[in-house]
């Protein structure tokens, strides 16, 4: 396979690793299981639950680790040919709106693997049981089939699309001022590692409202609960079972918007930016110091 396929997937199985941990205070936060409920039988989660033993870092990563890293081969691949189609360079492009364009396409053709694996991540990590990405996938798959994996799957793709449109637009604008032909070796892997983590709060910063949403679509319960414990166990969302069990149809994006904004306020939209954007810069900086480097390893002429 080419060289950008494999640079991306090591990258982002990379980053993955890496930035699990607040991901899982992210995705918590969004889903507003972070804060106590007040309903008394509902058991509240603390923000320092969230890391309440060793298991908890990593709950939730295999699904990404696996499926990010495809992603994230997916989304070079597919940026740097829809790059080339629109007559620039991906080493050196000229023109930052062909990047942001062939950015949105990359983001596009994540789709196949993006929906599925946001799903299990988030219905992992929110889960108040133990519950493993290959339980939630088992039994998503089991009661919902094909189309259960892929619910919420249309905001997932606008929010990609416009994500990583601004995400390569960010870094190779943060790259043209930051990038001198004199930097030595190490100022430019210091540079490139800056650039990445800014384009990566940049990215997250632009799409946050859209993520949140996609986290309440995606981490709904309805009719039969995840089959992997006691009844009153199966809680996702902090909500009694019963009281999913009313609901005989999950909410659409503007439905949850909606709903969400009445109930919370717009500051509900930014709930846990902090978090990502202090992850993001984190992840990105690595990610794209991991994809460089793989790209002139794999790209070397002996």
């Amino acid at each position: 396979m080419s060289a950008d396929f494999w640079a991306g997937y090591v990258s982002g199985a990379a980053g993955i690793l890496i930035g699990n941990p607040l991901d899982l205070v992210k995705t918590r936060l969004q889903a507003g299981t972070s804060s106590p409920s007040p309903d008394a039988s509902t058991p509240a989660r603390s923000f320092r639950s969230n890391f309440d033993h060793a298991g908890t870092l990593v709950k939730g990563a295999t699904a990404p680790i696996i499926g990010y890293g495809a992603l994230n081969a997916i989304l070079f691949v597919t940026y740097n040919r829809s790059l080339k189609l629109f007559g620039d360079d991906p080493a050196v492009p000229l023109n930052l709106y062909k990047v942001w364009g062939a950015g949105a396409i990359g983001g596009l053709a994540t789709f196949v693997v993006s929906a599925p694996t946001e799903l299990v991540k988030c219905r992992a990590q929110v889960s108040l049981t133990s519950t493993s990405s290959w339980a939630v996938a088992r039994d998503t798959w089991k009661q919902e089939g094909i189309r259960g994996l892929y619910h919420g799957g249309a905001i997932t793709s606008v929010r990609d699309a416009v994500g990583y449109g601004f995400y390569f637009w960010s870094y190779e604008q943060a790259k043209r001022v930051t990038l001198s032909p004199q930097d030595s070796d190490s100022q430019t892997a210091l540079k490139v590692m800056l650039c990445g983590g800014l384009a990566g709060v940049v990215t997250w910063a632009s799409i946050f409202p859209l993520d949140v949403v996609k986290t309440r679509v995606q981490t709904q319960v309805t009719g039969v609960p995840l089959s992997t414990g006691p009844e009153e166990e199966q809680r996702l969302l902090g909500r009694d079972v019963e009281a999913s069990k009313a609901e005989s149809q999950r909410l659409g994006s503007m439905q949850i918007a909606r709903r969400a904004y009445q109930t919370e306020g717009l500051s509900v939209f930014f709930r846990g930016l902090g978090i990502c954007s202090l992850r993001a810069f984190v992840v990105n900086a690595v990610q794209w110091a991991v994809y460089e480097w793989m790209m002139q390893l794999l790209t070397r002429k002996d």
